[in-house]
């Protein structure tokens, strides 16, 4: 199938690895010229020549952190003047620390609502505005399966990433007619470090072995293991096509079943 990506200009946030860096490259890989952003330059560098080596289209890189105020404004700023504007935007962030509910200081819930749905909510704002303008457009959030099931001892996690279902719908229903789309994609268990990190942790408080803990966490899933970031991003790169410009205002699950509800 021909997604009809090739030349596309595309702003993945949070690229560095993981989710974000798979979503990238494989955007890439159907032809789209990529910026992917993050923290370490270091990191976003060697990503970007990784992907520059095999792909189709093009990627390059901008430091940035979300926590700071202003992030949007200078991200948007760089990605026009890089690519002259934005076709593409993929909202993504890293994860709060594991935990209860009682846990966290109030300073601490604003932090994380800061960079994990108002800096979503800037960029997403800012890059609408070129997508109008082409009258055409993909707004996709790289969310969690804990907005339709709370995951234990993820309560931040949980709460502050279900203020983006509220939003995402919001959104898409303004934005439908500009030929704009805008989805979320939920991961269940998709083998990155993070994911690592969390099972760490689990391990730890349970006090079992890192191989139980997985084990355990493979057999909630219906397809039996973990899946993979290239799974994931093929996901992604579809709803962000071409072909998917009638699937708006939806959250797609790529989980092996994991979530429960229907």
């Amino acid at each position: 199938m021909d997604l009809g990506l090739s030349g596309k200009r595309a702003l993945v946030l949070a690229s560095s690895q993981g989710l974000g860096l798979g979503i990238a490259s494989e955007l890439c890989n159907e032809g789209a010229n990529v910026i992917l952003c993050g923290r370490s330059g270091d990191k976003l560098r060697n990503a970007a020549d990784a992907i520059n080596a095999q792909g189709q289209g093009q990627a390059q890189s901008v430091v940035i952190d979300l926590a700071d105020k202003d992030s949007a404004t200078r991200l948007y700023a760089a990605a026009k003047d890089i690519l002259g504007g934005v076709d593409i935007l993929v909202n993504n962030s890293g994860g709060p620390p594991p935990g209860p509910v009682s846990k966290p200081a109030a300073a601490d819930w604003r932090a994380q609502f800061d960079v994990m749905v108002l800096r979503l909510i800037e960029i997403a704002n800012l890059c609408a505005d070129d997508m109008r303008e082409a009258g055409w457009g993909r707004i996709l959030t790289v969310a969690s399966s804990g907005i339709l099931q709370p995951i234990p001892n993820l309560a931040m996690s949980n709460t502050v990433r279900a203020a983006l279902v509220g939003w995402n719908k919001s959104l898409s229903n303004e934005l439908a007619a500009d030929g704009i789309t805008v989805n979320i994609l939920a991961p269940g268990r998709i083998h990155t470090d993070r994911v690592d990190q969390l099972d760490a942790a689990a391990a730890e408080r349970q006090d079992k072995s890192i191989d139980d803990v997985r084990k355990a966490s493979r057999a909630t899933i219906p397809a039996g293991r973990y899946g993979t970031v290239q799974e994931f991003a093929a996901v992604a790169a579809f709803l962000v096509s071409a072909p998917a410009s009638y699937v708006t205002g939806s959250i797609v699950r790529c989980d092996g079943g994991l979530i429960r509800s229907t």
